[in-house]
């Protein structure tokens, strides 16, 4: 979950070398972990790009869909698609296979 966060801010990053005012809603990059004991919760959260409904859609249906993964194969073969940075993979299902109820409450950038 923690490297779902930090692409998330990587490709805000990337995106504010360019065009600085992707910064503008929040320029404070943070990770954020809480644990709730009370409520046997843990919170990971991010100030990253977040995600559209349709990118949680493609992202979150498939099993072990690294978006990283396939940004590294792309800038190898010299044709990187930054919008592929920041969509959860392998460890969004890891977090799910050791709880009961996974929520993710998302918000994209733009």
């Amino acid at each position: 979950m923690i490297s779902n966060c930090s692409d998330a801010l990587d490709k805000i990053r990337y995106l504010a070398i360019t065009s600085p005012e992707e910064l503008d809603s929040e320029s404070n990059m943070r990770i954020r972990i809480v644990p709730d004991k009370t409520n046997n919760t843990i919170l990971v959260e991010d100030t990253g790009i977040g995600m559209s409904k349709t990118d949680l859609v493609q992202c979150l249906g498939i099993i072990a869909n690294s978006g990283t993964r396939k940004f590294l194969e792309a800038y190898d073969q010299g044709s990187a698609d930054v919008s592929l940075i920041g969509q959860f993979g392998v460890g969004f299902y890891s977090g799910f296979l050791v709880s009961n109820k996974m929520t993710v409450i998302s918000k994209k950038n733009e």
